[in-house]
């Protein structure tokens, strides 16, 4: 079986050794799934690009969230659920919030449940999701912008997703109070 490397900033191919510096300067360390992506330097700065484009979207971070660990969910990545639990807390969502999304059950919150049931329905049906789904999310008050925010947001997840399983990337200290598993 390959094993993928998790690259630090010493082993990292050229191109990927500014992106490492970049995000320990912004995180204050740098995650194994960014050091696994480092491997490819392209992976590496598409992920880092797009995650930064993902954040000045119009969605909030409890919005942004939903969609991240609903994507997660869906996926099955141990990995982002994990980590994006963490990142969740930090940026202030509810614990219920998180809970439901870590559980796959209804939100306590009717928008951020068309959200995340639009989120997941988009996912498992590879971008054909259900009038409902649909339907839901534009009556919670989301418009045509915020659809093609959450296609951004599924796409920068599912990229995260299937890297992890292809890599069984390790989690990382910072996220193991948060571990998950499908």
């Amino acid at each position: 079986m390959t094993t993928f490397p998790i690259h630090s900033s010493e082993t990292a191919p050229e191109a990927s050794k500014p992106i490492l510096t970049a995000v320990q300067k912004n995180f204050g360390f740098v995650p194994n799934l960014i050091r696994v992506l480092a491997e490819a330097p392209a992976a590496a700065e598409t992920y880092t690009t797009v995650m930064g484009i993902f954040q000045g979207s119009s969605l909030s971070n409890a919005e942004q969230q939903t969609v991240l660990l609903s994507v997660s969910f869906a996926n099955k990545c141990d990995y982002c659920m994990a980590a994006h639990t963490t990142i969740a807390g930090m940026k202030d969502v509810p614990v219920e919030i998180i809970e439901a999304l870590r559980s796959g059950t209804t939100l306590p919150d009717t928008k951020l449940d068309a959200l995340a049931v639009l989120t997941r329905s988009v996912v498992e049906t590879r971008g054909w999701p259900t009038d409902d789904a649909k339907e839901a999310f534009f009556t919670a008050g989301y418009g045509t912008q915020q659809y093609l925010e959450v296609i951004v947001g599924v796409s920068l997840k599912t990229l995260s997703n299937y890297v992890n399983h292809a890599a069984d990337t390790p989690l990382d200290g910072a996220f193991e109070p948060q571990k998950w598993a499908a």
